[in-house]
């Protein structure tokens, strides 16, 4: 089964925060647990997506790079977005197509925005999705806290789209890359 790790938007100043935004929830635990499942994904033969949002910092400089303390492979392959959806004009779903990608991993930011948005449009795109629970993060919105919003959308998530293709969450420790999606059906 061909499958991809997408990162969505772990982007320094999206994680660190700046001036007017705070960082993102458990920052330390999201960073570590990419650089977790990027090594898994190495070992596995399995290649390495990242999305950037242009609206980070500008699109420019240090702030709109992704995170300095994540080990970007070399041969990672890296789109741009403007909108909240990582498919939308971003080459994103030709260049899975052309690899015959079956499975996606997906971990990054914001949870309830890029990641929550990501996950369904794969799904619908004819992919199966593995929601990474503990690599994912927020901030804080008016009506919950972060915590929460993470919370929710890992129940939420895990098993939508239950039809064809659907999304499972699972941890960053687990066997990623050995889908379960199977049992499900």
């Amino acid at each position: 089964m061909n499958q991809t790790l997408l990162i969505i938007d772990a982007q320094q100043e999206l994680i660190d925060g700046n001036l007017e935004d705070s960082a993102v929830f458990n920052k330390e635990q999201l960073i570590s647990n990419i650089n977790l499942v990027i090594e898994k994904a190495r070992k596995a033969n399995v290649p390495v997506v990242f999305v950037r949002d242009l609206d980070v910092a500008g699109g420019k400089g240090k702030g709109f790079q992704v995170h300095d303390e994540i080990n970007v492979p070399l041969n990672a392959k890296i789109f741009d977005k403007t909108a909240t959806n990582s498919f939308h004009g971003t080459g994103l779903i030709d260049h899975i197509q052309s690899q015959k990608i079956e499975h996606v991993v997906i971990m990054g930011c914001a949870t309830q925005y890029c990641i929550d948005t990501a996950v369904r449009t794969a799904t619908i795109s004819g992919l199966d999705v593995t929601l990474v629970g503990d690599g994912h993060s927020t901030t804080d919105s008016e009506v919950l806290s972060a915590e929460q919003i993470i919370k929710h959308h890992n129940k939420t998530l895990h098993g939508h789209y239950n039809v064809e293709h659907f999304s499972v969450v699972r941890f960053a420790e687990e066997d990623l890359f050995h889908p379960t999606h199977d049992s499900y059906r």
